[in-house]
């Protein structure tokens, strides 16, 4: 009942959130998308033109107009209310249900099997700030998952073996580049969405990119027994899959 109750909690919030962000684009605050907009440009821009002064100036620059931009919401403000208020209802819920534990004597009983488990450690993670690139040397393979928020994905296949089948890269990202290196024996299809950026994909080049999502794919990718499926996400930047 508790679980339910707090979820109904939550989704509640979400909603009121979003009414509340509807209501202060449209009539209070008919700026924000603009300011936000204009520093996410800055910030972009200024990245790229590291690390000459003038970057460092629009890079820091769009952060600090970002973040003004965002504390100074109304939703934000709500937001923090409403976290507030949910940890005020679980001290009080607490406090008049507190958790009893008694001690439970179980039985002997026969081992059941288990199912067997295997962890993997991932290639790369999910980082707010930074460059991730594959190793320079033979490395083993895992499919990749990722979202980021400013910095760089480099991804070389070519000192790693694939296995058959289909292997799968998605990359989130908020500002960054995205480069992908493939050997010339496996098949690829790609399906990419940008806000703003240019996209070169072995000789498919399309410098100005503006709110768009395609998909390529190279003839034989459906029949070919080792193939790599790229599905990307990217705000700002550039993604660029070349042959090697």
């Amino acid at each position: 009942m508790f679980k339910k109750t707090k979820s109904d909690y939550i989704s509640w919030m979400m909603i009121i959130g979003a009414v509340i962000l509807l209501l202060e684009v449209t009539f209070f605050n008919n700026g924000l998308i603009f300011s936000l907009f204009i520093s996410s440009a800055m910030v972009y821009l200024g990245r790229k033109a590291m690390p000459q002064k003038f970057g460092k100036f629009l890079f820091w620059g769009g952060i600090i107009i970002f973040s003004a931009s965002v504390f100074h919401m109304i939703t934000f403000r709500f937001l923090l209310l409403a976290i507030l208020i949910h940890f005020v209802i679980q001290f009080a819920g607490s406090k008049r249900n507190p958790k009893v534990y008694s001690p439970v004597v179980k039985m002997e009983e026969e081992p059941k099997p288990s199912e067997q488990i295997i962890s993997r450690k991932p290639l790369f993670g999910n980082m707010f700030f930074g460059q991730q690139r594959t190793p320079d040397h033979v490395y083993e393979w895992n499919d990749i998952n990722i979202q980021t928020g400013v910095g760089d994905s480099v991804i070389d296949l070519s000192y790693t073996v694939l296995p058959k089948g289909e292997t799968v890269i998605f990359i989130r990202n908020f500002i960054g580049n995205v480069q992908i290196y493939v050997p010339y024996d496996y098949e690829v299809s790609i399906h990419h969405s940008v806000l703003m950026g240019s996209t070169t994909v072995f000789e498919h080049q399309e410098s100005k990119m503006f709110n768009q999502v395609f998909h390529l794919q190279t003839p034989v990718y459906e029949k070919a027994e080792q193939k790599v499926k790229i599905l990307t996400s990217v705000f700002f930047g550039d993604i660029e899959v070349k042959r090697i």
